[in-house]
């Protein structure tokens, strides 16, 4: 659009891809978001200071402030969004379901109006009847919400909701609905300009989630047929036009089995997941944003809208799927691929290799996108984009978005928001192997590892062993994986290793290039791409196989048989000490030494990400020493408290 662009960030985001994109860029305080990309003035001084016209406010921060819009306005800048009244009216979840329901767009039952108390909050949970969903009324993106199941879990979640929904949004103010159980959520994106002219563009289906955040996204939904999608976009343009919204927007559903729908709230926003809408219809959302913020009308008509073949959004985040679906991780991107040179994938993010992810901000690394003719088409391409996707330095939740997109009721579209717990009711596991499966993998972690020692007895392109040595085609290897242990016997010609493992053979080749990060194979004709993550010379090998890393001990016969005598390390006794599962913040210590404590008794809690998590103890005890207090910072592992 032959735009130029002034980038403003934190000290801590100096070297940020965003940074360097710009053509300027201006720094607006240190790393804490209140001192940097809340702080409007700061930001309004950067304006001042580049003479910038227009400002696009992203997803989060100040994207859906009010009074930013309105100081913008006052300075004669143009806000790329909508105006103050629409922000204003569908910012405040109680005002926002007052207009939609004046609107005649379908609401969840609940209370309209500001619960004052945890008291009162478990008076109107009752007459509402369990479950409910306790929410900021200034809220978005999964912050400051709780579902509740009982009285108990009403009050503490008014606590942690309110604590968050100050952290995040200077707003403590909440409401209160009743939980729709199961639902799916269901979007639409509208787009209307200044003129009176609104569009909606189909849906996008987000049920996927954990913690009330979105995880995997797609357009369009598999479950929703032409007579609700029409039903579903002309409400939401409805919603639009009763607010006088000019701008890109999300209207957010909840659907039931028998395909109900319910205003959840709008987005007056670009959403994280817009690239899956722009696949489907062809339109760019930021261009129009800005076409619109300009005084333009709209291009096209509701006729003109399409839905052209599919499109997958998963939400790669720098974090540990294995801890409650996912808690963050910090850290520095060593080694950082994305896998944008397949056919149909789109990577949108702000980072590269050597960035840091911190304890400050989303821990998102990345959107990645595929899109296909048809969802099994873009399935496979996200299958494959996953594979291919190189991130180390930093825990990832790729092993997780690959199970996801692999299984069966996902295939079949049969998903709600509770799809993660009904899943996976004791938590992820990572990929669990079939026989064949482990075949596989130890077929291939075999071939690795002679592949590395044939090309350690070279230098220069000569061999540097003996005759005996360099003709060598056949090997014994012991090898464990997952605490079973299995003798394999390895052949080697013209490229391609023979491996039999349990009584089957399994032919693996491939290019062997040891220093890529990629290890594109052929297994028994099948195409498979593994990650080589470690190698050590005892044998020690972690690859990563359908997304998770497993970790497989590669020996001699003579090795194997000697191992039994080596000593094993004794695992930690868990039930005696708390320690941290993330990093992050300690933002309050309910226990002192010498305190009794009993199962499940809040001893501190943790804020990471703005997301606060409450620290319990395992058993019943006494504490006998803390090593944390309310302020101070801790890593994943640190020691917080030890019990007698």
């Amino acid at each position: 659009m032959d735009i130029r662009t002034v980038a403003v960030h934190s000290d801590v985001d100096s070297s940020s891809v965003h940074v360097k994109m710009a053509d300027e860029a201006v720094c607006v305080g240190p790393a804490p978001t209140s001192k940097s990309y809340l702080n409007m003035d700061a930001i309004m001084d950067a304006i001042r200071q580049t003479g910038a016209q227009a400002v696009h406010p992203g997803y989060g921060f100040l994207s859906e402030n009010k009074e930013f819009a309105r100081r913008l306005a006052a300075e004669g800048v143009t806000f790329i969004g909508p105006d103050t009244h629409a922000i204003q009216a569908m910012g405040d979840k109680i005002e926002s379901k007052l207009i939609a329901k004046a609107a005649r767009v379908n609401t969840i039952p609940g209370f309209d109006g500001v619960v004052k108390d945890a008291e009162e909050a478990v008076k109107i949970a009752r007459e509402l009847g369990y479950p409910v969903m306790i929410k900021a009324s200034a809220g978005g993106g999964g912050k400051g919400m709780r579902i509740a199941w009982s009285d108990d879990e009403t009050r503490e979640g008014f606590r942690f909701s309110s604590q968050e929904a100050a952290s995040s949004f200077g707003d403590d103010r909440l409401l209160i609905e009743k939980y729709i159980d199961n639902p799916r959520h269901i979007e639409i994106q509208v787009l209307a300009d200044k003129h009176g002219n609104a569009l909606w563009l189909n849906e996008r289906e987000c049920s996927i989630q954990r913690r009330n955040q979105k995880v995997v996204e797609e357009a369009p939904s598999t479950f929703l047929d032409p007579a609700t999608r029409r039903a579903m976009g002309e409400q939401a343009v409805s919603l639009a036009k009763a607010v006088q919204y000019s701008s890109a927007g999300t209207v957010e559903f909840l659907v039931d089995s028998k395909k109900n729908f319910y205003f959840l709230e709008m987005n007056t926003r670009l959403q994280v997941e817009h690239p899956i809408t722009e696949c489907i219809t062809g339109l760019d959302l930021v261009q129009q944003m800005i076409r619109i913020a300009k005084g333009y009308k709209l291009q096209h008509k509701q006729e003109d809208i399409p839905i052209n073949g599919w499109a997958i959004e998963s939400r790669v985040y720098a974090e540990d799927p294995y801890k409650s679906f996912g808690l963050p991780s910090i850290g520095r991107l060593s080694q950082y691929e994305e896998p944008v040179r397949l056919s149909g994938v789109r990577v949108d993010s702000g980072i590269q290799e050597g960035s840091d992810i911190s304890i400050y901000y989303d821990p998102m690394i990345s959107k990645l996108v595929a899109y296909g003719a048809s969802r099994a088409d873009a399935l496979k391409k996200m299958e494959a984009a996953l594979d291919n996707y190189v991130i180390r330095g930093v825990t990832h939740n790729i092993p997780l978005l690959r199970e996801i997109i692999v299984h069966p009721r996902f295939v079949a579209g049969d998903i709600s928001t509770n799809f993660l717990p009904e899943v996976y009711p004791d938590g992820f596991k990572g990929h669990p192997l079939s026989a064949g499966d482990r075949r596989e993998l130890l077929a291939a972690a075999a071939a690795l590892h002679i592949a590395a020692q044939l090309r350690s007895q070279r230098f220069l392109g000569e061999q540097r062993v003996s005759a005996a040595a360099q003709e060598r085609r056949h090997w014994e290897l012991c090898l464990e994986l997952e605490k079973s242990v299995h003798m394999l016997a390895v052949s080697h010609s013209r490229g391609t290793y023979t491996v039999e493992v349990d009584g089957e053979k399994v032919e693996v080749s491939g290019e062997w290039n040891l220093a890529s990060a990629l290890l594109p194979l052929s297994i028994n004709g099948s195409h498979k791409v593994l990650q080589c993550l470690t190698r050590s010379p005892a044998g020690d090998i972690s690859l990563q196989y359908l997304g998770t890393t497993f970790k497989v001990r590669v020996l001699s016969v003579l090795a194997a048989s000697l191992s039994k005598h080596m000593p094993e390390k004794l695992p930690e006794d868990t039930s005696s000490i708390l320690r941290s599962p993330m990093p992050g913040t300690v933002v309050g210590v309910a226990v002192k030494p010498g305190d009794t404590v009993a199962v499940g008794q809040e001893i501190c809690v943790i804020e990471a990400m703005k997301m606060q998590n409450s620290m319990t103890a395992a058993k019943t005890a006494k504490v006998k020493s803390v090593h944390c207090k309310t302020g101070e910072t801790v890593g994943e592992g640190d020691l917080l408290v030890e019990l007698e």
